[in-house]
């Protein structure tokens, strides 16, 4: 079975969004769908999820300067699932391991 979750999304954008209203990015399979990332995030994290919303990111035009000329390239395509947890639900991504 191919990996839905694939790893959370970290930035000063996604803390303030967790304090205020609840919510948290994932990095996602760019085939799943809302339902399959929904069924995921409930059966990993043991919370209730209310809504979804997803973001698919086109990979930027990268290129290279070598002695033997230019490569070019892109970057991958990635998708984001923003995910809004109900109120009583909470996911603690920096879990103690000790």
């Amino acid at each position: 079975m191919k990996t839905i979750l694939i790893k959370p999304v970290i930035t000063e954008k996604m803390t303030l969004l967790q304090e205020s209203h609840n919510q948290y990015a994932f990095e996602v399979s760019p085939d799943a769908t809302k339902i399959d990332i929904k069924n995921a995030i409930q059966k990993k994290f043991n919370v209730k999820v209310e809504s979804i919303r997803t973001v698919n990111l086109k990979g930027k035009r990268k290129s290279q300067f070598t002695r033997r000329g230019r490569f070019e390239g892109y970057r991958p395509n990635r998708k984001r699932a923003i995910v809004t947890l109900s109120k009583d639900s909470k996911i603690d991504l920096f879990e103690a391991s000790a």
